[in-house]
């Protein structure tokens, strides 16, 4: 199981072909680091995609990268500044790719005029291990012993005295 421990990742970097396979290779890098190998691949493919999106029709190709990992999603956010492309006018494939890798995703409008893009991962353990029961752990409360018998009531006590183990009878030769 990951740990619950978060983090956050953010990269200024302006788009060219070149540097969309750089990009790639530093948040698989940061994935790694962070113990989240299963989500390398969804996460650059959908990064790619918007990346491609940008270079390929933004005059701006400054754009911001973030994620964030809060110990059960990874969410990336990709903005952009350019006020040409809108979210409902970009390619439907860019789209329509990020919508099938991931668990949802989103759009909304910065101050500037640009956007964000945003989609999330839920992370999967790969490994399955089996549940074993545990030895419950000491307490910190001091206890009492048990008692090593218990005392028999005045009932008890009288019924276990009249008790009479009988004899099998011998016959007489």
């Amino acid at each position: 199981m990951k740990t619950a421990a978060p983090y956050y990742y953010h990269l200024d970097v302006e788009i060219s072909p070149e540097r969309i396979g750089q990009v790639r290779r530093i948040l698989a890098a940061h994935l790694r680091y962070w113990d989240l190998e299963m989500l390398v691949e969804p996460v650059c493919r959908c990064s790619d995609a918007l990346l491609r999106t940008i270079d390929a029709h933004a005059a701006d190709k400054n754009t911001t990268i973030e994620m964030w990992w809060n110990g059960h999603h990874l969410i990336t956010a990709v903005q952009d500044s350019e006020r040409d492309i809108q979210p409902h006018y970009a390619p439907s494939g860019c789209l329509a790719q990020i919508a099938a890798l991931s668990n949802g995703w989103g759009c909304c409008a910065t101050d500037t005029g640009g956007k964000i893009i945003w989609f999330s991962q839920r992370a999967r353990s790969g490994d399955h291990a089996l549940l074993v029961p545990v030895a419950p752990s000491p307490s910190l409360r001091e206890t009492r012993p048990l008692p090593r018998a218990l005392p028999l009531t005045a009932d008890a006590a009288a019924r276990e005295r009249e008790v009479v183990w009988a004899e099998p009878a011998t016959a007489l030769v």
